[in-house]
């Protein structure tokens, strides 16, 4: 089976080609081409040695996903579905704002921590992506949005946020992220790569000294009683352990605050009782809310907040002295708004199975 070199980032590529008997250049070289240059085949790049390019050919490749389905939505945001085999496919976001345009990657066919409120975690989980699977959802993205060198980078922002826990596939992740910041690859600055965690405590003081990006918590609770229910990994990390390792992540982080996502549920964390428990949470914590209105999907057994709920909620916590967003429901007519990509998830968990059997209970 031939070499994937979209599984490397530079240092691992550096290694690599040590072992074939080339210099350290050789894989500087490559990496342009294959994240900056976009190309994947080796007779296309020029100003590497034909003696090099023959052995590329025979031992490697630049493998990428391929696509599935691609869809746009009224407000400019696309979503690709991409193959990643054996029945599985992730899916992949682009969102076009004024100043920025944000790409939201997976990092896993499906994800393991069943949150109670995405559709991703109701997919039930196959197995991890590879670094390539994973940065070959930004090497596709920028090929389909006709991006060069020479012109202006239509993507600006990387957010780890799409299907899958991220830091449950730390080292993939990692590798990742460094290929993203590295000059050679794409280049992009520690404040415009964010990694989304429901929180993972471990992983955080890893990912502090690994690659300290900018962090999002999926907070989506006040208090242990309603986090627990809502996202289960709460019982083995309960707030006040994430509260403590949001503070140890400032430390080395390249913003100094932490966003916390709050997914907004009707009747369940949308009072202002909660919005008052939020206050007293994150004291210690520098940090900034993204309030997120609920994004329905079927069966899901909740409902969005209403708008005066989320705007009492909303100037609690600014009356407080925090800055608070709420999020635009963006792509939500191809089912690409936050929360609700589900990709072609070959279940290993049997967890589809169970949330079917609850639906179909609920209706009898």
């Amino acid at each position: 089976m031939k070499t994937n070199l979209l599984d490397f980032n530079l240092p691992q590529l550096t290694d690599h080609f040590a072992a074939m008997g080339e210099k350290p250049f050789r894989a500087k070289q490559i990496m342009r081409w294959m994240h900056q240059m976009g190309e994947a085949d080796f007779d296309a790049m020029t100003d590497i040695a034909k003696s090099l390019r023959a052995k590329l050919h025979d031992g490697a490749v630049v493998g990428v996903p391929d696509l599935m389905v691609s869809q746009e939505s009224e407000d400019g945001t696309r979503k690709w579905l991409l193959d990643v085999g054996t029945g599985n496919g992730v899916e992949t976001v682009f969102i076009p704002e004024d100043d920025r345009g944000t790409l939201c990657i997976s990092s896993q066919v499906g994800c393991a921590l069943e949150c109670t409120f995405c559709s991703t975690g109701r997919q039930g989980f196959n197995r991890n992506l590879s670094t390539a699977e994973i940065i070959g959802q930004l090497w596709w993205a920028n090929k389909a949005m006709g991006v060069t060198p020479k012109n202006e980078r239509v993507i600006s922002n990387v957010v780890m946020m799409g299907m899958g826990e991220p830091l449950a596939n730390f080292d993939n992740v990692v590798s990742a992220l460094q290929i993203m910041l590295d000059d050679h690859g794409y280049g992009l600055s520690r404040r415009r790569v964010t990694v989304s965690t429901s929180g993972m405590v471990p992983q955080m003081d890893r990912l502090k000294e690994a690659c300290p990006v900018a962090l999002a918590v999926s907070l989506h609770a006040s208090n242990d009683r309603i986090r627990d229910e809502i996202v289960p990994l709460n019982k083995k990390y309960p707030l006040k352990e994430l509260m403590a390792a949001c503070q140890r992540y400032l430390v080395k982080a390249p913003r100094d605050f932490i966003t916390f996502e709050y997914v907004m549920l009707d009747g369940v964390n949308d009072r202002p009782e909660h919005a008052r428990e939020l206050i007293a949470l994150v004291r210690d914590v520098p940090c900034k809310f993204n309030l997120i209105p609920f994004n329905p999907f079927p069966n899901s057994g909740y409902e969005r907040s209403s708008n005066n709920a989320i705007r009492n909620f909303r100037e609690i916590l600014q009356e407080a002295g925090f800055i608070v967003t709420v999020r635009k429901t963006r792509g939500d007519d191809i089912d690409a708004a936050c929360g609700q990509l589900a990709g072609q998830v070959q279940d290993k968990t049997r967890r589809q199975e169970k949330w079917i059997r609850i639906a179909e209970e609920k209706d009898q």
